[in-house]
């Protein structure tokens, strides 16, 4: 069965940016992308343990009888061939129902506040939600297109860095770019991750899949993240913290995505798909 990453398409130059990166990842990915243009600025996500309604800002509906045209013209500028969504199910005649069993989402740091608000340290709450609901990885755009040339896994050791390296191995594999990590090692040496990996039978790919493996031992670790490079897609995995779990990623997820610029792939908690 194809894979497939799910699109909001905004038709303005910075939606033309964010799609610009989808059809970049899909197409190095082997992946076909799935584009909605919404008529309305609002929908809901039905996941398994959330219901997530977004609330697009009217940016979303800009110049809505020339979308597909741009989006199409786009798409096929960058050899990429794209199906489009459209709704079957409302809860509201305003509100569709969109479906939840896609392989990839992409979105903008955030897809529910006007651009003239959006830091690069500002990932919005609707994103936060989906990201923490999903079991698909979430892809997170650069704020201007930028093709990466190879891959950056941040593994700390959890479950869900786990599932950060399988996928990150998998998106290596599928396009042939470099694979590198990193660790921020703490109070562990390099052994105890080694052991992480060998029960979860992974050291095979850090053998063959993985070119370096950084350790950042001395230093403030936002300092270290200057050593990633500006044109890795960077891997990584996220998670919350008791009652604010749908606010916080973590101290270092929060860390690298306030101060890199890269495209993000993040892994949810709820993360499932197939390695």
């Amino acid at each position: 069965m194809e894979l497939q990453l799910f699109h909001i398409f905004r038709n303005t130059p910075l939606g033309r940016e964010t799609l610009l990166q989808s059809a970049y990842f899909c197409k190095s990915v082997g992946v076909r992308p799935m584009l909605y243009i919404p008529k309305s600025t609002k929908f809901l996500m039905y996941f398994e343990n959330d219901v997530v309604q977004v609330d697009l800002d009217s940016s979303y509906l800009t110049a809505s009888e020339t979308a597909r045209a741009n989006a199409e013209m786009l798409l096929e500028q960058q050899g990429v061939a794209a199906e489009f969504f459209k709704p079957k199910h409302y809860t509201a005649s305003t509100l569709p129902d969109i479906p939840t069993d896609f392989d990839f989402m992409c979105c903008p740091r955030s897809i529910s506040d006007l651009s003239s608000k959006i830091g690069l340290g500002y990932i919005g709450p609707r994103v936060r939600r989906i990201v923490q609901a999903a079991r698909f990885p979430v892809l997170i755009t650069s704020p201007v297109y930028k093709p990466w040339k190879s891959v950056a896994i941040f593994f700390g050791g959890s479950v869900n860095a786990v599932n950060a390296f399988k996928l990150g191995v998998r998106v290596s594999r599928a396009t042939g770019a470099p694979l590198r990590m990193y660790t921020q090692p703490g109070n562990r040496d390099r052994s105890e991750y080694e052991r992480i990996l060998e029960g979860e039978n992974l050291m095979q790919e850090l053998k063959d899949r993985v070119e370096d493996w950084i350790f950042f031992d001395n230093g403030s670790f936002e300092d270290h993240l200057y050593d990633v490079p500006h044109d890795a897609l960077v891997v990584l995995g996220a998670y919350g913290h008791g009652l604010i779990k749908d606010i916080v990623f973590g101290s270092k997820m929060e860390k690298i995505q306030s101060v890199i610029s890269n495209n993000l792939l993040i892994v949810g908690p709820r993360y499932t798909a197939g390695y």
